[in-house]
């Protein structure tokens, strides 16, 4: 009896290390999986367990692979991920209840813009739109805005530029640093520090006068007639971008540079740009706005007061037209005259209304006035005069023999409901559509204008041709010193020759 016993307690001890052998498939063993399975048929306690063992058996093998085997579970969540989830978390969160103020809100309506820019193939996606929505709602929230609206969105090689036109309300708009002022200062006070420690070995001084900096237009006009703000991402918060200046937009205009997505970033760049990222933001804003917000003809019009007739009165403002009533959409789809520009150009000074930089400020020293009076007055520089308010889209120059916009349908097959769509193709990225009396503008782009094709450097030249072989460019062998010899004896009988010649013309003359 002993024996048998032991027997039967090997062959268990010899069974039990066989159920926990672990599979090199699964790495489970049948000991625990057993285990596991009646556990759970004790806890569930099923009808029919026979008929439902086996995917009893198979859900416990799937708990436990998802359980410890896993491959999500080893895969941490992203730092930067995840600080953006928790930022864009606040979008959706119901604002605490507070009084609502009768004045109409500046809150755009970004869900009916992106239902029009999916139809003319433009939009950002349904689930941005609708986050950059959010994102608007805090920035109007935030500030005391009159009008906001979605200007578009910028690209950037390491982040982008989601971008918020706004305007003030009367009074609300706040002041910009004096960072200018600040500049200047330090600049004095380097200058005063530096004169200070060369006062006993002056420096010769520079009588050359750079030309004057054209002033930039005031707030509310020309290029700076409205404020942007911008975001990397919906969620992050608002930047408001400084004003821009002629010279900003000039330099602008000769470089051609992509965005990284950073404001502070400098702009290196030749000619140098006068200010970081953020002000090249700004500029290349002005300058295709100033390009391409286009409108249906008739939606604007220029009011002139009455009585004014005599006097000129500069139409840098319009107003919406109270009596519009819609184009057809395929009249601006066919002609380009169905559409206008609403906002002013940007002349070559870099300023909307030009300014005669001839005219001297009247704080200027006496000496420098007694200096000029002996020098020619210079000719009055002409007034730089550009396109007016409403100017036609056919009037447009092309470039690089490209018509400056693209119009098409948004739908040739349901044309009733189609909407008419205009992209331009100066700036790549700029979109327009109208519908009725709806029209929008929005940009989607790099911030750069169309530069032509690709740049080739030139051919180099012809090699030049060797210089011809003569004896006008061959360099002669030295004499010989039998041949200086000879020289100077033939030399010498020359000359003996011709005073013999000029004594027998003396002795000629003495016996006339």
């Amino acid at each position: 009896m002993d024996a048998q016993r032991d027997r039967g307690r090997q062959a268990a001890a010899a069974f039990k290390t066989l159920m926990l052998r672990s599979s090199s498939d699964s790495d489970l063993n049948l000991y625990d999986h057993l285990t596991r399975l009646l556990v759970q048929v004790m806890d569930e306690r099923p009808h029919n367990v026979v008929d439902v063992i086996e995917d009893l058996s198979l859900d416990v093998k799937r708990r436990a692979y998802k359980g410890e085997q896993s491959p999500a579970r080893l895969c941490p969540q992203t730092e930067a991920a995840g600080l953006m989830a928790e930022a864009q978390r606040r979008l959706f969160m119901a604002p605490e209840a507070a009084e609502r103020e009768e004045e109409e809100s500046a809150l755009p309506n970004v869900s009916e813009t992106g239902f029009y820019l999916e139809q003319a193939g433009v939009g950002l996606g349904r689930e941005e739109m609708q986050r950059i929505f959010l994102a608007l709602k805090q920035l109007v929230e935030s500030q005391a805005l009159q009008r906001c609206r979605l200007w578009g969105k910028i690209m950037g090689t390491e982040s982008n530029y989601i971008v918020a036109e706004v305007e003030y309300r009367e009074g609300e708009e706040e002041e910009e640093g004096n960072n200018e002022e600040a500049a200047e200062d330090g600049e004095t006070e380097d200058e005063t520090r530096y004169s200070d420690q060369n006062e006993m070995d002056p420096l010769p001084k520079s009588t050359y006068k750079p030309p004057p900096e054209v002033p930039k237009e005031a707030a509310g006009t020309g290029a700076n007639k409205f404020v942007y703000f911008v975001c990397n991402e919906p969620g992050l918060p608002w930047l408001k971008l400084p004003s821009v200046s002629p010279a900003q937009i000039n330099v602008a205009r000769q470089v051609h540079k992509f965005f990284t997505g950073r404001l502070d970033a400098p702009v290196v760049s030749y000619p140098p740009f006068p200010g970081n990222e953020a002000n090249y933001l700004r500029a290349q804003i002005a300058r295709i706005s100033a390009g391409t917000h286009v409108s249906p003809m008739g939606f604007y019009h220029i009011t002139e007061e009455e009585g004014d007739e005599e006097e000129e009165i500069p139409l840098d403002r319009c107003e919406v037209n109270p009596d519009f009533e819609g184009l057809p959409v395929a009249e601006m789809v066919e002609s380009l005259s169905a559409w206008v520009h609403h906002t002013q150009h940007i002349l070559q000074q870099g300023r909307c209304t030009w300014v005669n930089m001839a005219i001297k400020p009247q704080d200027e020293s006496n000496d420098e006035e007694e200096a000029e009076e002996d020098e020619e007055e210079p000719d009055e520089p002409e007034p730089e005069v550009g396109p007016p308010l409403l100017t036609p889209l056919s009037q447009d120059t092309e470039i690089f023999n490209i018509p400056p916009w693209t119009s098409k349908m948004s739908s040739t097959l349901i044309s009733e409901h189609a909407i008419a769509v205009l992209r331009s193709n100066i700036w790549p990225g700029a979109s327009a559509y109208a519908c009725g009396k709806t029209f929008e503008n929005i940009y989607i782009g790099w911030g750069l204008k169309y530069s032509g094709e690709g740049y080739s450097p030139p051919v180099p030249p012809l090699p030049q041709r060797e210089y011809p072989d003569g004896p006008e460019v061959v360099e002669s062998l030295d004499p010989t010193l039998e041949e200086e010899l000879a020289l100077e004896e033939a030399l010498e009988e020359q000359q003996a020759a011709e005073e013999e010649e000029d004594t027998d013309e003396e002795e000629e003359e003495d016996d006339d």
